[in-house]
């Protein structure tokens, strides 16, 4: 039923303040699962040059959302206990900005008791560090971000303001190790930039070294503005880049598409490493769903997420942020 309320009309009538039900322009090649999305800044200042919410936010720095914590706990009262929430789809939750700030903290403690499964997306490494004290006892998995290996100069240029790819590799076997299922993405994936074969495939291995268990890629689906930020950013290679999405690419639900044999092409060495290695793995909006592509329980990874904690609305808490249990 809530999910039938939910998405009829985006939001379906209920009034929310900082939960929105997760909606990825309308695409019809998105198959997540029905879930709500939670950003506790507005603005990132990673600032990926191909990040697709500048098209709609604007380029600016993480700025922390207004009475963050009272209205989260007023959404909780209109969404169904245990509802799956995805924290971080359009704006990071650990920008530099949060180990100061703790915003996304916070929004922790709130969620984590009360038994909502909680799946994190983020390029940051301070979960790693400060946070999973909460998550290894929620009901809760980490997708992070992770695009190539280290030495990779093109890709430090277009995500300028992330920790390296080594530090979210190291941030990642961190989660495994306090029993935090983790998910990669290795998303996006970007002509001339992080697509050589060998390199994806040495990717995969070092993540599978790192216990990751699950794998989801895609290929880069640019909007005007953050292709012209890539020209930019990238030089000479920003340029064949730039070429490349003008005169090959498709226009499909809002983005510049690749045509599909390239973005095949593109994805293959990170499908089947995850393959050969027994990994979970899928596809994000690409369109392709065959075994062959996608042998996960879902797309985002939130098959991962453990039940630890039985779905409540209040009860107990104070004693769980102590250590106990609910």
């Amino acid at each position: 039923m809530w999910e039938r309320l939910a998405l009829k009309g985006g939001s379906g009538g209920l009034r929310l303040g900082v939960l929105s039900v997760f909606d990825p322009w309308n695409s019809p090649l998105c198959v997540c699962p029905f879930k709500y999305s939670l950003n506790p800044y507005t603005g990132c200042s990673i600032g990926c040059r191909y990040c697709y919410a500048t098209s709609y936010i604007g380029v600016k720095p993480s700025t922390p959302k207004r009475r963050l914590v009272r209205r989260l706990e007023r959404d909780l009262g209109r969404i169904p206990p245990g509802a799956l929430v995805n924290i971080g789809t359009s704006s990071d939750p650990y920008p530099p900005e949060e180990e100061k700030l703790g915003f996304t903290r916070r929004a922790l403690e709130v969620l984590a008791p009360r038994g909502y499964r909680l799946l994190i997306t983020t390029k940051g490494t301070l979960y790693a560090w400060r946070d999973l004290d909460i998550l290894s006892r929620a009901n809760a998995a980490i997708t992070p971000s992770i695009t190539g290996l280290g030495g990779n100069s093109l890709l430090r240029a277009v995500e300028p303001g992330a920790p390296g790819q080594d530090e979210r590799i190291a941030a990642a076997a961190a989660a495994v190790r306090s029993g935090v299922p983790v998910g990669v993405r290795v998303d996006p994936v970007i002509p001339y930039v992080n697509d050589d074969p060998h390199e994806l495939k040495e990717l995969v291995g070092r993540l599978a070294e790192a216990g990751v268990r699950f794998i989801v890629t895609s290929t880069y689906k640019a909007r005007p503005d953050n292709l012209s930020r890539m020209r930019r950013a990238l030089g000479a290679e920003g340029e064949r880049l730039y070429r490349l999405y003008r005169e090959r690419g498709v226009y499909m639900h809002g983005y510049i598409y690749l045509p599909e044999e390239v973005r095949r092409r593109l994805l293959k060495p990170v499908i089947e490493e995850a393959a050969r290695l027994g990994l979970e793995y899928a596809t994000c909006r690409e369109g392709f769903t065959g075994r062959e592509w996608f042998n996960a329980g879902s797309c985002d990874g939130s098959h991962l997420i453990p039940i630890r904690i039985s779905p409540r609305r209040a009860g107990a808490i104070e004693k769980w942020l102590e250590g106990g249990r609910p």
